[in-house]
């Protein structure tokens, strides 16, 4: 496994103070031991997907990391716990969300863990920031990149702030 990896990840909040806790968890994932923060978008709000919630605060992060992806989902899975993250429902709201989008261009399928994330390439909010960051990095599975993966969604209820 390559331990010289780039990764993209998702960050996304809607409980509490969002715009803190999403900048918090960049400060502690660039403080985090063999990662290293690489890019990050401008961040943006989203109306949420599932039940009637707050809108999120979401955005992207390129990451240079020296972990496999089991260590990397664990690592992210712990921050999000250091920030309160308690999973109750499904597509629930959260005070964090990590999501491991990419990871060089790996595909990945097991019971804890897949590589591209499976519905990233039907989500504006995670599109929009990564196509700021990373438009030409090729999706493994469609084998488009990023900047054609997010014209292919609808962006009008993802606004920069």
């Amino acid at each position: 496994m390559n331990t010289n990896a780039l990764c993209a990840i998702a960050i996304g909040s809607n409980l509490g103070d969002s715009r803190a806790t999403v900048k918090a968890a960049l400060d502690t994932l660039a403080a985090t031991p063999d990662i290293a923060l690489i890019a990050q978008s401008s961040w943006y709000q989203t109306a949420a997907v599932g039940p009637p919630q707050p809108d999120f605060i979401n955005g992207c992060a390129v990451l240079r990391i020296q972990m496999s992806p089991q260590l990397l989902l664990e690592t992210l899975l712990s921050i999000e716990a250091q920030f309160g993250r308690v999973r109750r429902e499904r597509w629930g709201p959260r005070s964090l969300d990590l999501d491991l989008l990419l990871y060089d261009d790996l595909i990945l399928d097991t019971p804890t863990l897949q590589i591209p994330h499976p519905r990233m390439r039907d989500r504006a909010f995670v599109l929009v920031p990564l196509a700021e960051i990373a438009s030409n990095w090729i999706d493994p599975v469609s084998g488009k990149a990023i900047a054609e993966l997010v014209q292919a969604v609808d962006c009008s209820g993802v606004v920069r702030i």
